[in-house]
């Protein structure tokens, strides 16, 4: 006979690791953030468009299966024609793919919004998950450095809108070219150092979060974190690594950032007449001429030669944006968000499928990240009040109740009626629990009148606070009173009007 206990073959209820669940609060604050984002992004003329989540991995193209499984960085799965598919783990390789399908019928430059999740098979950590939203904007087909500039303009208005006051940010720019110059200069030029450079360039990128120890370890040999694994560094020379992190400006002198004028000066003699480095040179002059023309002076745009960006594809100017507010930690020790955001050009992206050098340029903000720093300062709105539940105190009248909770949702009022089989003291806590501005009850007694009882929970629950005595509160009756049901719809909104004026 076979055994009746079946609990070994019932699933474990748990959340796969470095994802979480969102739950209605939090998403009701997304969708304010999102409005507000798009807003901006659709006063620089950029339209909206939508790709999958997922994309054949060769058309990704930062990652590619070297092995049985493509497994550094993208989550991959074989479709059932044996072709490996990857999860999107930015939204510029899909925008790549769907410019190139599309070359011929889109305008030039082609611009473009998008947001949505995205998704990398990344060690989690505290405040690092393996889902997140991404919300970008992007020009393909945009030769110039006006384009590069636009987006930098475009990130500190974003920013501005969400609430984060100037002064609180920056947004700091670089150039790849640059970048080159500093590695050419410092003996990893040429196809054979490909490698070394991108661990260069992904260390540096993190100097906000290890430091100058950190990066100088993946600089040389390699570092092994606090969990005990281990990263491959650049095997670069002593030398190398003190001019790589000089050039970033680590452990210099006061806190006061460089003028853009002094930091350009400064890339000069690191690049050591390097072509590529002084194009960069050059781009990023201009950038800052037509942002400053703009109105959007080093206090809003600033050179930085810290500002990497770990992504290989730029090939140009790369801007982050970055929050300089302090706040005080769990440990009540300062913390700072940094980086909401991020981009740059790169333009040999959509040759990869056509062969031909298209340029573009394009913004990210990381919306996640960006919304936890908007809830230590205030800036995201508090969240609004639940529906009001209309309780069934007699089951036979279900119709009327129904037709109660309908009469307030065709007045724009969010309305439900209490769906389960609990009587008033349950359903009472139900409404609570929703945070429901009231409730309203008919009985016999109402129903004979042509009235309706409102109870306004957020009065009722301050009254509470006050009335100990169980006979002072059956007498007081806090926060109820019975209104004409004809009137039901006025009432109600003059109370949800009390508690959101």
């Amino acid at each position: 006979m076979a055994s009746q206990n079946t609990t070994s073959a019932r699933p474990e209820a748990r959340l796969a690791k470095g994802f979480r669940d969102v739950e209605a609060g939090e998403l009701r604050a997304l969708d304010e953030m999102i409005a507000k984002i798009r807003a901006v992004y659709e006063r620089y003329g950029f339209d909206a468009l939508e790709t999958p989540a997922i994309e054949y991995t060769d058309a990704l193209g930062k990652f590619l299966p070297d092995q049985d499984r493509p497994n550094a960085g993208v989550f991959s799965f074989q479709d059932e024609d044996e072709q490996w598919m990857s999860l999107r783990y930015d939204l510029t390789a899909p925008l790549a793919r769907y410019v190139a399908q599309n070359f011929q019928t889109l305008p030039k430059p082609f611009r473009r919004y998008a947001f949505g999740y995205v998704y990398r098979n990344e060690k989690p950590g505290p405040g690092r998950f393996r889902q997140f939203m991404q919300f970008d904007a992007d020009s393909v087909g945009a030769e110039g450095v006006a384009a590069d500039a636009e987006m930098c303009m475009l990130a500190a208005d974003t920013l501005e809108a969400l609430g984060i006051k100037r002064g609180d940010y920056v947004i700091k720019v670089n150039n790849r070219k640059v970048l080159d110059g500093l590695m050419e200069a410092n003996g990893l030029s040429g196809a054979e150092n490909a490698g070394r450079r991108l661990i260069v360039l992904r260390a540096v990128d993190k100097i906000d979060r290890l430091g100058g120890e950190g990066v100088a370890q993946l600089l040389g040999r390699g570092r092994k974190d606090e969990s005990g694994d281990f990263t491959t560094g650049a095997n670069l020379s002593d030398a190398a690594i003190n001019n790589i992190l000089g050039f970033t400006g680590w452990g210099s002198a006061g806190s006061t950032a460089p003028s853009n004028a002094v930091t350009l000066a400064n890339f000069e003699g690191a690049v050591k007449n390097s072509e590529a480095g002084l194009a960069g040179i050059a781009e990023l002059a201009e950038l800052v001429r037509l942002c400053e023309a703009a109105g959007y002076g080093a206090d809003r745009v600033r050179i930085d030669p810290s500002c990497v960006r770990g992504l290989e594809y730029y090939t140009g100017p790369v801007f982050e944006a970055e929050l300089t507010f302090d706040v005080k930690g769990d440990d009540g020790k300062p913390v700072r968000f940094g980086s909401v955001g991020g981009g740059g050009r790169y333009d040999d992206l959509v040759s990869r499928f056509t062969g031909d050098r298209v340029p573009a340029t394009g913004f990210s903000i990381g919306v996640s990240r960006l919304k936890a720093a908007l809830s230590v300062i205030g800036a995201v709105e508090t969240p609004r009040l639940g529906p009001v539940v209309v309780l069934v105190m007699d089951k036979g009248e279900v119709a009327r109740y129904q037709q109660m909770t309908q009469t307030l949702r065709n007045a724009g009022i969010r309305a439900e009626m209490y769906l389960g089989s609990s009587g008033m003291k349950a359903q009472m806590k139900y409404a609570d629990k929703r945070q429901s501005p009231c409730v309203v009850i008919q009985g016999s007694d109402e129903r004979e009148k042509g009235e309706v009882t409102l109870k306004d929970l957020i009065e009722g629950a301050k009254a509470a606070a006050a009335i100990k005595d169980n006979k002072a509160w059956k007498e007081a009756r806090p926060a109820q009173a019975s209104v004409a049901e004809k009137d039901l719809v006025e009432e109600v909104k003059k109370l949800i009007a009390r508690h959101t004026d």
